[in-house]
């Protein structure tokens, strides 16, 4: 029994950390794929919990001997999801979800072609701003960097299949866990994971 991969990307500040971290508390059997990354951690950042925090060195290490099913470069830092780590849940019947951006979730795609792709929009670009300033981790000069880069990370939101406004932060939680439990109660999931009553019910 394999389980599902769900890809969560959005624009830097518009809540795709807090809504995943809303789902993961409210469904069960699903995990966070954990990156890792060459940024420095933020105040109260764990490692192993919210990333991986490793050196230039020992990422590009990984990357040369096939470690990563996809990495990406952003604001200078880079990023990558272990094979192994995906793999293995994957394989004990877990559903997995990413936060990643674009990039990473083009390059994942060749690998998990069935993922089901979920792009979260800020409702407004002047709201975007706001919550980036209110986080208080950025200078101004990185705050307008990532709003022209949201600018164009939103341009490939065609690329994704389901699409949230994170507006009302309350509904837009209610959305995402919707979609996962509607991909869960698909055909083939479904048939999968209850195989044995399939079984029963048809002899």
């Amino acid at each position: 029994m394999t389980g599902s991969v769900f890809i969560v990307s959005a624009p830097s500040g518009a809540g795709k950390s807090s809504l995943v971290a809303a789902l993961l508390s409210g469904e069960k059997n699903i995990a966070l794929s954990v990156s890792h990354t060459t940024r420095p951690p933020r105040p109260g950042e764990q490692h192993g919990k919210d990333y991986f925090f490793v050196s230039q060195e020992q990422f590009a290490s990984m990357r040369e001997q096939g470690d990563f099913l996809e990495s990406a470069q952003v604001y200078g830092n880079h990023y990558g999801t272990s094979r192994t780590w995906m793999e293995q849940t994957l394989a004990g019947g877990k559903d997995v979800v990413l936060e990643i951006d674009w990039q990473g979730a083009r390059q994942l795609r060749h690998v998990f072609p069935k993922a089901i792709g979920i792009f979260i929009l800020p409702p407004s670009l002047p709201v975007l701003k706001q919550r980036l300033e209110t986080r208080g981790k950025d200078s101004p000069e990185v705050i307008a960097r990532r709003l022209s880069a949201a600018q164009e990370d939103i341009q490939h939101v065609g690329e994704f299949d389901y699409v949230i406004i994170n507006k009302e932060f309350s509904e837009a939680v209610r959305d995402l866990s919707s979609i996962v439990r509607a991909e869960r109660l698909r055909r083939e999931p479904q048939l999968k994971r209850h195989w044995e009553l399939m079984q029963q019910l048809q002899h």
